[in-house]
């Protein structure tokens, strides 16, 4: 796998690399941008979390706007952060902001013309833990998290992918894709029009049909967010969760909207949370 480095720079005592590839699972060329804390090494091989943008956005709108480095580096957390949608001329598109490029909602397509380039789901889940495992200093040990769009990818692949992740987290995710309009558009193009095959890309369906032990999942969310009620719908995430499921912490935030200044916030709590489901703190997260 050759790696193209397009960028490099020195934050929070650490490094943040950024690289593009040919991807096999896209077939078109895609980026990724990595932090690699300061103790990272062969030696000290440090666990990943993996960040799903939302709509609109490339790997560049979270290491540019969520603040996220200084307390990645005081917890020993990589942070792995990838494109929205493959790219490129030949790379089917609409002129829209919330489908095509830009707006993969992580799913592996399988309605043409979108599948022969739209599989985030396994570029996201096999292809770019590969390539990251194989070329940097880090360790088989991962967590999930992501905001809006990438709040669903996080949501649906930790929750598919049992054993994988060690937690899940999300910003104001889409929870129920199948019935809103953002997701009733992505789905119906990217799968087509059985309803029934959307259902394995939708948390709350995923939610009510799990079986055994949920994984560690925190969502934070905000009141003042102006696609709560129509698009993100959380409270019908709440209403698939067992009343006795105390690992599972939705939290409605007060006052705070959509933007990334609400993930500034609060992405220090998120990475504690994952850094101890990934053992590298002891003490229990504290709400």
């Amino acid at each position: 796998m050759s790696l193209t480095p397009i960028g490099s720079h020195k934050v929070a005592s650490g490094m943040l690399q950024r690289y593009s590839h040919t991807s096999k699972t896209l077939n078109s060329e895609t980026t990724f941008s990595i932090f690699l804390p300061p103790r990272a090494s062969e030696a000290t091989r440090l666990p990943v979390l993996y960040w799903l943008s939302g709509l609109t956005c490339t790997d560049e709108n979270f290491t540019q706007k969520a603040g996220a480095f200084h307390a990645a580096t005081e917890l020993g957390i990589a942070i792995v952060c990838c494109d929205t949608s493959p790219r490129g001329e030949d790379v089917a598109d609409e002129d829209a902001y919330d489908f095509g490029k830009g707006a993969g909602f992580y799913v592996n397509a399988t309605q043409a013309p979108y599948n022969h380039h739209y599989h985030m789901y396994d570029y996201v889940t096999r292809e770019l833990p590969e390539i990251i495992e194989a070329n940097f200093p880090v360790s088989d040990k991962k967590s999930i998290c992501g905001h809006s769009m990438g709040g669903h990818g996080a949501l649906v692949i930790g929750l598919r992918e049992k054993g994988q992740y060690a937690a899940i987290s999300a910003f104001a995710p889409i929870v129920n894709p199948v019935d809103c309009a953002w997701g009733e558009k992505a789905f119906s193009n990217y799968l087509g029009d059985d309803k029934n095959t959307w259902q394995a890309y939708d948390a709350c369906h995923l939610l009510s049909q799990y079986e055994g032990a949920l994984p560690d999942i925190l969502i934070d969310q905000g009141t003042e967010d102006t696609f709560l009620h129509d698009q993100l719908k959380t409270p019908q995430l709440s209403a698939q969760l067992p009343v006795d499921q105390s690992n599972v912490q939705i939290r409605y935030q007060l006052g705070y909207d959509h933007s990334y200044f609400f993930i500034q916030t609060f992405i220090a709590e998120h990475l504690a949370f994952h850094a101890r489901a990934l053992g590298l703190i002891d003490y229990p997260f504290e709400l």
